[in-house]
């Protein structure tokens, strides 16, 4: 038997390694909490970043209620950049026009109807069997030309040709401008731009691939499936390779590119217009 010094000596020996052991899971324990935690920031992070690879949206393509761009012929004159200190232009409200309350119905194709800003539904089918439309938009800027394809989009085309007829893009804007993507219009409402109420929406009907979206292309903007109203894009020159072909393609300019051009240069760093750009007219040909 030892002295009572040694028994005590003992007891502290013991108690010191009890303390350590229990010091020593209480640490395993703060460390596990710890992997845990980041582990759970981690899994959030990763299902973040799927959502944002399956959505394919990002801060451009979200900025507005709707989006737009194109791509490809070499031959093309390239845009211009726009001017990183301009500032964006005050633009001005599109006239009023009538509001329908009824179904509506095919416009005059001698473009003799009243302006119409809101419609009490989609329109019927007003297109002739076999003809070829062309729209000519005279602008602020100068006028182009564009084909408009029928074959690829028949309901998109349609709209665009009774929304025409019936003065709806009359003392639009171009409200929104990306040098080297997309010129933007069709907001018939006025402030703020982007969002208008036209009465309806329509279905997509989009391409097999972004190939479509080729340089100086029309598409319709959208705030996402089938969403298609009034608002449409011209695609700059390089722009459609931005695209993905989640927009419906309905035309291509033929004439007046560099008027185009000329208005995709009219850019600012917040993708509105340093200078007002106003549609006066779009007037249907059909042949």
């Amino acid at each position: 038997m030892g002295t009572n010094a040694e028994k005590h000596a003992r007891q502290q020996d013991h108690r010191n390694r009890l303390n350590a052991a229990q010091a020593e899971l209480e640490s395993k324990a703060r460390k596990r909490k710890i992997l845990s935690i980041v582990g759970g920031v981690l899994a959030v992070l990763i299902l973040i970043g799927a959502v944002v690879l399956l959505t394919g949206k990002s801060s451009d393509e979200t900025a507005s209620s709707s989006t737009t761009t194109a791509a490809a012929d070499s031959s093309s004159t390239t845009s211009v950049a726009g001017d990183p200190n301009a500032e964006a232009a005050v633009l001005p409200d599109p006239p009023a026009g009538a509001t329908l309350t009824e179904p509506t119905t095919c416009p005059p194709a001698d473009g003799s109807a009243e302006r119409v800003q809101v419609f009490a539904g989609p329109p019927p089918d007003c297109l002739q069997a076999g003809a070829k439309y062309t729209a000519t938009f005279d602008t602020t800027e100068g006028s182009f030309t564009a084909e408009l394809d029928s074959a690829a989009a028949p309901k998109a085309v349609n709209n665009f040709v009774v929304l025409s007829r019936y003065h709806y893009y009359d003392g639009v804007p171009f409200h929104r401008i990306v040098a080297g993507f997309v010129i933007q219009a069709g907001d018939g409402d006025g402030a703020p731009w982007g969002n208008n109420d036209l009465g309806y929406e329509f279905e997509d009907e989009l391409p097999d691939s972004s190939d479509a979206y080729t340089d100086y292309s029309l598409a319709m903007a959208n705030a996402g499936p089938n969403t298609n109203g009034s608002q449409f894009f011209v695609v700059l020159p390089g722009g459609g390779q931005q695209l993905q072909p989640l927009y419906t393609f309905f035309g291509q300019v033929t004439e007046g590119t560099e008027v185009v051009d000329a208005i995709g240069a009219l850019s600012t760093p917040s993708q509105e217009p340093s200078k007002a750009v106003i549609i006066n007219s779009v007037t249907i040909n059909e042949t």
